[in-house]
């Protein structure tokens, strides 16, 4: 095995964190999910699977056998859009740690040298 830490504690290390403190991570959650382009992916994302998802559960109102159930095909085209969003929100948000922990890493380095 390599010296990288496995993925499981990495995700569980981002769980305690933002249980510590769940405000902070909330804010940058909700601004990244509202930013860098996060809701134009998503949505694009949300017409291609939700419009295969329409005709795939709706197909007989599609034909004209039945009624279209609009509450359903809202719901259909919000949850590709809503998974999309999460994903995005979380890589963004592993990423911002990352970045963190190596500018700190840099930082405790730079400490040590000026201590010698």
């Amino acid at each position: 095995m390599s010296g990288r830490t496995p993925y499981i504690v990495e995700v569980l290390m981002s769980f305690i964190r933002i249980l510590r403190n769940p405000v902070s991570e909330c804010k940058d959650a909700c601004e990244l999910a509202v930013s860098h382009g996060t809701p134009r992916r998503a949505a694009k994302l949300a017409v291609v699977v939700g419009t295969l998802l329409v005709l795939i559960n709706q197909w007989e109102a599609v034909t004209g056998s039945t009624a279209v159930d609009w509450l359903k095909v809202a719901l259909t085209y919000c949850v590709p859009y809503l998974v999309s969003t999460y994903t995005s929100v979380s890589k963004d948000l592993y990423l911002l740690r990352e970045a963190e922990a190596a500018e700190q890493a840099v930082h405790e380095e730079a400490q040590k040298a000026r201590v010698r």
